[in-house]
């Protein structure tokens, strides 16, 4: 069993075990994924570089739990509507790397479609 197959597993147990697929359609799932984003974007919200680094080193743990949450969303989101989420990731890196080829997007901020 892969580690993202362990995840998956202990996510869906624990969902199950509270009776709450019933709440989890694709809506109020994404929903809930946006929110917690919206909590990792929180911990750095009007703060400058030096800010975010000191930040980072004092509230680490709380950080990780914020993105701990994204992740069960992202996971439970793809058991529920049946999507390999590796297979997903490979092949959009593929996309990617087309999108942004080293040559053109290394040290770059520019979207794809503003290379030239």
């Amino acid at each position: 069993m892969s580690d993202i197959d362990r995840l998956i597993e202990t996510i869906v147990k624990y969902r199950n075990a509270r009776d709450w697929k019933q709440f989890h359609n694709p809506k109020d799932s994404s929903i809930a994924l946006s929110l917690e984003a919206s909590e990792v974007m929180q911990h750095f919200l009007w703060q400058n570089k030096e800010e975010m680094d000191e930040y980072v080193k004092n509230h680490k743990s709380e950080i990780a739990d914020e993105l701990s949450d994204v992740l069960y969303w992202t996971l439970l989101m793809s058991y529920d509507l049946n999507i390999d989420i590796l297979k997903a990731f490979d092949r959009k890196m593929k996309e990617n790397k087309k999108k942004y080829p080293v040559k053109k997007a290394k040290g770059k901020h520019l979207k794809y479609t503003e290379y030239k």
